[in-house]
């Protein structure tokens, strides 16, 4: 009943439409007759009136095929507009063909290209004057968010257009700003641009806005930070549309509107990846992927999964993460397939026989011990892990003739100072071994903290906000490279398909964040006013920043603007066979040393 009752409403507003153009056209008519006969229109009165009335039997026939009246519009809208326009000039070309036709003539020839013209402009001014009276008359509902949009490009406009036309949306916009100057005073829909972002704190009091809605797809991260902070001095809310790639049809409206979250401050980097590369290398091919129970390694799998692999194997120690990325592939996690390899990379015979049945073409190894603090306090577990762990990993997969070896690094391991950071150098170096002397490609791909994985200061803030704080960080000025779970293995699946034999390939991480940033962000998106920052201090072997290359690196563009490639020593496996750590220190001790080699030398 109320969609019945809602489409009666609709078809008398657009023939009400259609009767104003047609009274548009008769008046048109008889003005443009009056005009070309110097005020006067006795003679060709009655004429006049049947040609008047062609015009509007006409416009209408016109109009109900293909011109505004076919379908529904926007009033004012550019579309309508455009049908407007195609239906008086099709039916002045009628009007003009018939008074050059008839004999005695109907009206002079003038005068259809006279009313045309005139029936054309009174109908745009019309609907002008109308959606103008509309918009100065519109308040705002109770029911309604009182916004400041920031961002008057084509999504912003379109937003205030849907917003005040809209009531349901559940938004009014109060207040458009944006930066760029030649937009200054630039009325959408009544509201005019009032200036840039320095002003959304008096602009939000003067309106009493209670939101900003940001209103730019393509925003970068250190924008939408800025605006944040900005809109918290006076308690906004912050709004924010996604990627133009996350919206279906490419069309921005209210529908898309969103609180702000983590991933929308790290910025929204378009990754291009050559998706026709990637799958000529996988597409068919047996794949395996070890810490597949990962953070990175399910994720991995997920996208390896697009590209058609012959097979794809799992392998971890861990059972039930195993379990739960078997289910994120297929539906079903019974583990009793051949493709999920439960083995410890600690143990060089289970990953031997584990190979010798998968017999991978290509390898990602995601496996590894990772977090810095406890690597320090144990770094003999770091030794059994990330070297003697991935060296059996390299020695299991050059004996099943692997065709490409992707070993996956991190940031830390560029001019390192801990012992992640060196025992992941020394896998780079080992990498680097195998890559000289197997038939096989051998690459390792360096990338920062990846926001949301296992472990990550995300989960770790969380828990301390859920807790009422307060949020431990180490320092004021600490900072990191973060990426996106799905943006980092897109890029590792790109390195991988690029990269040269040997290199080490580092994904271009953008802008370091201030993990105090991150901190205050997830307290004021948590709502709690009354949650507190506390600051450690520096823990052993941490630095303030991060580095994404050593000072003796040589860095070189690749094919990708994303990932750059350096070449690393290359270490021989002996170098590691032959030692038996009596202790941590020890350990310790022959990882900084190994890591601290410079290129020239393969010691």
């Amino acid at each position: 009943m109320v969609y019945k009752s809602a489409r009666r409403r609709y078809e008398m507003n657009r023939w009400s439409w259609a009767t104003i153009d047609g009274a548009v056209w008769f008046t048109a008519i008889y003005l443009a007759t009056w005009l070309r006969f110097d005020f006067t229109i006795d003679e060709f009165a009655g004429r006049a009136a049947v040609f008047a009335g062609a015009a509007v039997v006409l416009h209408l026939v016109v109009g109900a095929a293909i011109g505004p009246y076919a379908v529904g519009h926007v009033r004012g809208s550019f579309e309508e507009s455009v049908d407007i326009a195609r239906t008086v000039v099709s039916v002045t070309v009628v009007l003009l063909v018939w008074s050059l036709v008839t004999d005695p003539i109907m009206v002079p020839r003038s005068v259809p290209l006279i009313a045309g013209a005139l029936a054309l402009a009174a109908m745009f001014g019309v609907r002008f004057v109308i959606r103008s009276l509309r918009t100065r008359r519109r308040a705002p509902h109770r029911e309604q968010r009182r916004v400041i949009v920031f961002g008057a490009g084509d999504a912003g406009r379109r937003l205030i257009r849907q917003m005040t036309e809209d009531r349901r949306s559940g938004f009014f916009p109060v207040a458009l700003l944006d930066d760029d100057r030649l937009k200054r005073r630039l009325p959408v829909e009544g509201v005019r641009v009032r200036g840039d972002r320095t002003l959304i704190a008096s602009v939000a009091r003067e309106t009493g806005a209670t939101a900003l809605v940001i209103a730019i797809p393509r925003a970068d991260g250190a924008l939408i930070r800025e605006l944040s902070e900005l809109a918290a001095e006076v308690d906004l809310d912050v709004l924010t549309l996604p990627p133009l790639s996350d919206i279906i049809d490419g069309h921005v409206s209210t529908k898309d509107l969103r609180d702000l979250d983590l991933h929308d401050l790290l910025g929204r980097r378009a990754i291009s990846m050559d998706t026709t590369a990637i799958a000529e290398q996988i597409s068919g091919r047996n794949v395996l992927v070890t810490g597949a129970g990962g953070s990175i390694g399910s994720e991995l799998c997920r996208q390896i999964a697009r590209f058609g692999p012959g097979k794809l194997y799992l392998l971890d120690r861990d059972e039930s993460a195993l379990q739960e990325t078997q289910v994120s592939l297929t539906g079903q996690g019974l583990l009793d397939g051949d493709e999920v390899l439960l083995a410890d990379i600690r143990d060089a015979d289970a990953l031997r026989d584990a190979f010798a049945g998968a017999q991978p073409d290509i390898v990602f190894h995601a496996a590894a011990l990772k977090h810095l603090p406890l690597l320090e306090s144990f770094p003999l577990e770091a030794w059994k892990s990330n070297v003697v762990g991935t060296l059996n990993v390299l020695e299991a997969a050059a004996h099943a003739g692997v065709q490409t070896f992707v070993n996956i690094s991190t940031d830390k391991a560029a001019a390192p100072t801990s012992v992640l950071g060196y025992s992941k150098r020394v896998t780079e170096r080992l990498t680097a071994h195998f890559a000289s002397t197997e038939p096989g490609r051998y690459v390792s791909v360096r990338f920062g903290n990846v926001l949301g994985s296992r472990g990550s200061v995300l989960h770790v803030f969380r828990s301390q906000i859920a807790a009422g704080g307060p949020i431990t960080v180490t320092h004021p000025d600490v900072e990191r490279y973060f990426m996106l779970i799905p943006e980092a293995c897109q890029l590792v699946l790109e390195a991988a398909s690029i990269g040269t034999d040997g290199e080490v390939m580092v994904l271009d991480m953008g802008e370091q964040i201030r993990i105090a940033d991150v901190a205050r962000t997830l307290i004021r998106m948590s709502g709690r006013r009354d949650i507190g920052i506390e600051f450690s201090g520096l823990r052993p072997g941490e630095k303030l920043g991060e580095e994404l290359f050593s000072p003796h690196e040589q860095r070189r563009p690749t094919r990708n603007p994303l990932v750059s490639s350096v070449d690393v020593p290359s270490l021989p496996p002996t170098k590691v066979r032959s030692q038996r750590h009596p202790d941590a220190l020890s350990a310790r001790s022959w990882m900084h040393d190994r890591a601290q080699v410079p290129l020239r030398v393969t010691a």
